[in-house]
């Protein structure tokens, strides 16, 4: 999906969208600090979610106007049931690239069959190599099942494999150079993620950031790193979310939502669905909406938006 319109004062243009990221559930089997309160969340009843059915539909749209790569998300995409037959719908439209980000709690058992159903890798978050601070960190889980899951998916194909490192100042920070050298061991993709004002107890700030330049330097002086893209940043990704209620989102910092739910149930066909798209795209703000003036955290956490 290309976008050349007017939108929200600025002109985007060029942007090209391949990537769609779809939350299958807000629900987790963990309780990481950075993302959940232990206790007290609510969840979105199963009539609200959107159905394989619908979600097809709406991959298939996505798809023809130009999506070339799904990711699925949650919350925690394992814990919904029959999650295999999500991925065999999805795999029959035709995608180039079709990936899964999961904690890892239930891959090991489900690698196999996902992979036969068509998945094609997985992001497994892990946040820590030292099993104490993984659990004080995701608060439920354990790291051996995480690690052996990792295993799990490299047996059934699913590459390259992605290790997904949320860092936190003052409490994981000072692991960078173990995953830098684990991903050196296990030829694992490791990426070390910021913590986003996205969790759902508002307890963030920038204190807890580990800026992402911080990290290539600590790396390089020890394993000399080379600089991806312009300016020594990494080059911009470009997607949009649909949520597991069924809205689009251009941005993971952005309200302004569009209920594919809503008007699939309502009757519409195709042609809605892709204009809904494409007033997404036409919507985006160029850079990150955390830069607008008088940004305001987002009502959703990132587990309700899929991440």
């Amino acid at each position: 999906m290309a976008s050349s319109c007017k939108g929200d004062g600025a002109y985007l243009v060029g942007r090209v969208h391949t990537d769609l990221l779809i939350s299958v559930t807000d629900r987790c089997n963990l309780r990481c600090v950075y993302y959940m309160p232990d206790e007290g969340m609510t969840f979105l009843p199963r009539s609200q979610l959107l159905s394989y059915e619908e979600i097809g539909r709406v991959a298939a749209v996505a798809r023809d106007l130009g999506v070339t790569s799904i990711r699925l998300t949650g919350g925690e995409p394992l814990v919904r049931k029959d999650l295999t037959s999500l991925v065999s719908r999805l795999t029959s439209i035709g995608l180039e690239d079709l990936a899964l980000t999961t904690n890892g709690m239930q891959l090991a058992k489900m690698a196999a069959g996902l992979a036969a159903a068509g998945l094609k890798r997985v992001n497994v978050s892990c946040d820590s190599l030292r099993a104490d601070r993984f659990e004080s960190i995701r608060r439920r889980g354990d790291l051996a099942t995480v690690l052996s899951a990792m295993d799990a998916a490299e047996a059934a194909g699913l590459l390259p494999l992605k290790v997904n490192v949320v860092l936190l100042r003052g409490r994981s920070d000072d692991e960078v150079l173990d995953f830098a050298a684990f991903a050196r061991e296990t030829g694992r993709i490791v990426r070390f993620i910021e913590f986003m004002p996205l969790d759902a107890q508002g307890q963030w700030d920038r204190s807890s950031l580990v800026p992402g330049q911080e990290v290539f330097e600590r790396i390089s002086q020890v394993w000399p790193l080379e600089a991806l893209g312009d300016h020594g940043e990494p080059a911009p990704a470009e997607r949009l979310r649909l949520t597991a209620d069924g809205a689009f989102l251009n941005c993971p910092f952005s309200d302004d939502e569009r209920s594919a739910r809503d008007v699939l149930r309502g009757g519409a066909g195709a042609g809605e669905i892709a204009r809904m798209l494409r007033e997404a795209v036409w919507a985006k703000f160029p850079g990150h909406a955390t830069n607008q003036p008088g940004f305001l955290r987002p009502a959703r956490s990132m587990s309700m938006i899929g991440g």
